[in-house]
């Protein structure tokens, strides 16, 4: 499984990190806290998940 940034056609494998939250905001647009949001539905949704201190990665569920 992959997460699939579908406006960028840009896919992210398991295990890998997700761009931090500047580097989401620089490449679409996007105020931060709507950022937050969406990553808080992909987590809600068990697509990623938070490791304290390194960032947010793809799960497989």
């Amino acid at each position: 499984m992959t997460l699939c940034w579908r406006s960028r056609g840009r896919e992210i494998p398991v295990g890998r990190r997700i761009p931090s939250l500047v580097e989401l905001e620089a490449e679409f647009g996007v105020a931060r806290d709507t950022l937050r949001k969406a990553v808080q539905v992909l987590k809600d949704e068990g697509l990623v998940e938070t490791v304290t201190g390194m960032g947010v990665y793809v799960v497989d569920h």
